[in-house]
């Protein structure tokens, strides 16, 4: 075979491989490896996955019938000179792009800027935390939101407020559907479920984190209070994604605390525009997320307090959600209640819950808390 045959070959070999993997890229290859994303709704996640499968059809098509001789041809004229040329542009191109990504690091993909209200700071320990002891008022979904915030970064009722710790608490930890995004204060899950059990509630939940940051602020949170009666937490399969993300502390094997990655950030971007999972990544994370489930669970019946986790569902599941649940919460038998919301119960323009879904997750946490919460101290 001639040079040029050899040439040829490369792009129409290339091209027959990118059909064949969007011919066997089905969907169930997609919800293995794309993990479902919360502010994506999944029509539009299975509508975008699709058009990716597509696209890589039509170019490995475009590079088997239309491509590969004017590809050969313009390889054959390329001299070493220039080809040396164009490869040092790019790589210094890279090493510019990571220098200037390493001196203005992006957020983690998922969270929104630091700075946006609620404003919260740096935390070596956690990641990040809200600003203590400040109050804002927020445009958050068409409405304005009052946030205000105690000493130690709890959301409270106004500025001034505090929690008492020294009455019977029930605690609340998870991200911003339990913080209450753009709920008033007492719309929230935790001030609704501590007036339908009577009992004061502690909303120790900061935006954006996973369930391993949930953990760990529990656990800092926790021995300050006296009678702490039960402990909530929030787990959801459109979640599980941050679970599986190095750009925050993280909890190995052994709950071992691990500081966030200082990998590539070019590599990190590369994975926030393309949040391909592998099984092995999936797998990895699904025994992190169990492993601090049961730390919390135990933590919390370690001070006499009643653990349970909340699953809000937007509708029906999806294979993946049933999945997830099942094999991070069914199969290790973790005490949680799962919640149907209609999948109009949420802010407008946004898919946090909205005052009718808090007060349904709220319904059902209160229903299950009620039935165990001892009789002395239930009213």
């Amino acid at each position: 075979m001639s040079r040029y045959r050899l040439i040829e070959a490369a792009p129409a070999g290339l091209g027959i491989a990118l059909i064949l993997a969007a011919l066997a890229a089905g969907q169930w290859w997609w919800d293995r490896h794309f993990m479902p994303i919360f502010a994506i709704t999944r029509s539009t996640l299975v509508a975008a996955e699709m058009a990716m499968r597509g696209l890589i059809g039509l170019t490995g098509a475009a590079l088997l019938l239309v491509l590969r001789r004017p590809i050969a041809a313009a390889l054959r004229r390329a001299d070493c000179g220039g080809t040396l040329r164009v490869l040092l542009a790019v790589l210094l191109g890279l090493g510019a792009g990571e220098l200037m990504l390493r001196a203005h690091p992006p957020y983690p993909h998922d969270a929104d800027p630091l700075k946006l209200e609620p404003q919260r700071q740096a935390d070596p320990w956690l990641g990040w935390e809200f600003v203590p002891a400040r109050s804002v008022v927020a445009e958050e979904a068409g409405r304005r939101v009052s946030y205000s915030f105690d000493s130690a970064g709890r959301r409270v009722a106004g500025p001034g407020a505090a929690v008492d710790l020294e009455r019977p608490t029930l605690l609340f930890t998870g991200e911003s559907i339990i913080v209450g995004y753009g709920l008033a204060w007492e719309e929230t899950i935790p001030v609704r479920v501590g007036a339908m059990l009577g009992m004061q509630s502690a909303n120790l939940a900061v935006s954006d984190y996973s369930n391993d940051q949930s953990f760990l602020r529990l656990a800092a949170e926790l021995p300050r209070f006296r009678q702490p009666i039960a402990v909530v937490t929030l787990f959801m399969p459109s979640l599980f994604d941050r679970n599986l993300l190095g750009n925050r502390p993280q909890l190995t094997a052994g709950l071992v605390w691990q500081p966030p990655d200082q990998t590539w950030r070019l590599a990190a971007l590369q994975r926030f525009i393309i949040p391909y999972r592998s099984s092995v990544a999936i797998e990895q994370g699904i025994t992190r997320t169990r492993a601090s489930l049961r730390a919390l669970v135990d933590r919390a019946r370690a001070r006499g307090a009643q653990p349970l986790i909340v699953v809000p569902q937007f509708g029906p599941e999806s294979a993946t959600d049933e999945m997830l649940r099942r094999r991070i919460l069914d199969e290790t038998g973790l005490p949680y209640v799962h919640v149907t919301l209609d999948p109009s119960w949420h802010l407008v323009g946004d898919l946090h819950p909205d005052s009718r879904g808090a007060q349904a997750i709220a319904i059902a946490i209160a229903g299950r808390l009620r039935s165990a919460t001892p009789t002395d101290v239930r009213k």
